[in-house]
């Protein structure tokens, strides 16, 4: 549950924006979310009315209204992070977490955002894809001075245009990024019907570089990234996504990573309804199973939850699947190992077995000693056996019963009856060869680019 503390702010610096003294005679409180489970936010209870978004293992920040204006307050500092259960991290991230709550308003609202920097250097904060004067963009040195250690600026502005924006720091931006400083922020249509979907999720890619038994992430990595989240978790710590048959679902996707991920979803069939620069006219979609997410990139996917089933979502970078992963692992499928784990016995005897000559599926199901605050390669168990899934995967839930507006992960699909993949137990058919099958070879007809036949 949120929980919420008074920030007592010492000074309050004027170097985003400038508002009246009225305004600053009290900042608004902090409030402070310590767990990694998804909070179901409430209806707005004053301001323009809106459907909020659901956001993935976080939470979205409350405001006070203020004269007309809704304030919100964002705290930058160091957070600890759980990654997964057995696996946290020391992160740097606003009021308690990493990514920071999601910020909600309406298009039109008239924005008073208080960043107060509790790190131990200076930050501030871009609004990425928001369209806003230019002194309030939040480029640290360029538009605005950077906001010292212990001091409070605010930014104030209006949100012009709906849609799925981002925010991050644009000071020490490798090494502040890279300790997982971002956050969400959502810009909803002025009237509530518009756009209106049944259920609306959110949250961001982010990679880190933690070694297994370390607890804070490598800043100068550029490409070899181990851990791949989603709003910083890793499966099986990634919460499912669940819906009712039958209704509209929208999933808004932020890369805040160093390379691209193509989002995949099982089952289904969306159209990208929006990206960080607007919403995609119904005219300019097309159907997709999987949309790439490049560099600072947002995208908004929307479909129709019309197949009952637990489907995979995952991105389709095999390796963002996996947790903890090692950049100089040799192959070592069809290398006899056996007189090796024989020899190995004898120099530690708690050895228990080579692995990798017949690939590494049996790393999703044993339970082997691993260093200090580190997590399997593959985890994760399903009905039918390990999942063989870590990183960025998790799955979406459709359900004919499940209840409007309940967000509870409703167990394990019961298939129909015949409807599971299963052995095969009778005759099994002769498959067809190039080499054997000479009687069907002969009817098989070759058409070369010039248009003749060869049989």
């Amino acid at each position: 549950m949120t929980s919420r503390r008074h920030f007592l702010a010492g000074a309050v610096a004027l170097g985003a924006g400038l508002v009246s003294r009225a305004a600053l005679a009290a900042v608004p409180e902090a409030p402070v979310a310590a767990g990694a489970l998804t909070q179901v936010p409430d209806a707005p209870k004053d301001g323009r009315p809106y459907n909020p978004v659901v956001t993935l293992n976080g939470w979205s920040l409350p405001w006070r209204m203020n004269r007309g204006v809704k304030e919100f307050h964002l705290v930058a500092e160091p957070v600890v992070r759980e990654i997964a259960p057995g696996m946290t991290a020391r992160l740097w991230g606003y009021n308690g977490q990493s990514p920071g709550p999601t910020i909600e308003c309406v298009e039109g609202d008239r924005l008073r955002i208080f960043v107060t920097n509790k790190l131990p250097e200076h930050t501030a904060v871009h609004w990425h894809g928001l369209l806003l004067p230019n002194g309030m963009d939040g480029v640290g040195g360029l538009t605005q001075a950077q906001i010292p250690v212990g001091k409070t600026f605010v930014y104030e502005f209006e949100a012009t245009k709906s849609g799925t924006f981002m925010y991050h720091p644009h000071a020490d931006e490798m090494v502040q990024m890279a300790m997982g400083m971002m956050g969400l922020f959502i810009v909803h249509p002025k009237n509530a019907d518009t756009r209106r979907v049944d259920r609306d999720y959110a949250f961001l890619l982010a990679a880190y570089d933690i070694d297994p038994g370390s607890y804070v992430p490598r800043v100068n990595t550029m490409t070899e990234f181990n851990i791949w989240t989603w709003n910083s978790r890793v499966f099986p710590g990634i919460d499912t996504l669940v819906a009712r048959t039958g209704e509209k679902v929208r999933i808004r996707v932020g890369n805040l990573t160093m390379t691209n991920h193509p989002i995949h979803l099982h089952g289904h069939v969306f159209e990208v309804a929006g990206t960080d620069g607007g919403w995609v006219p119904k005219s300019a979609r097309w159907p997709e199973v999987t949309t790439d997410v490049a560099v600072g990139q947002m995208r908004a996917i929307e479909f129709v939850a019309d197949a009952p089933g637990d489907w995979a979502f995952h991105c389709h970078k095999s390796h963002h699947t996996m947790n903890a992963m090692g950049h100089a692992v040799p192959n070592l499928i069809g290398v006899e190992q056996r007189d090796l784990a024989k020899k190995m016995r004898k120099l530690l005897p708690g050895y228990t077995m080579a692995m990798g000559s017949t690939g590494m599926a049996e790393m999703g199901d044993m339970q082997m000693p691993l260093p200090e605050n580190t997590l399997p390669m593959m985890t994760g168990r399903g009905p039918f056996g390990p999942l063989e899934m870590g990183g960025m995967f998790t799955v979406f839930k459709v359900r004919d019963d499940q209840p409007r507006g309940d967000y509870r992960d409703p167990g394990w699909y019961t298939h129909p009856a015949g409807t599971v993949a299963s052995e095969w137990t009778g005759e099994v058919p002769e498959a067809a060869s190039a080499a054997g099958a000479s009687d069907a070879a002969d009817t098989v007809q070759v058409v070369k680019p010039g248009g003749h036949e060869h049989h």
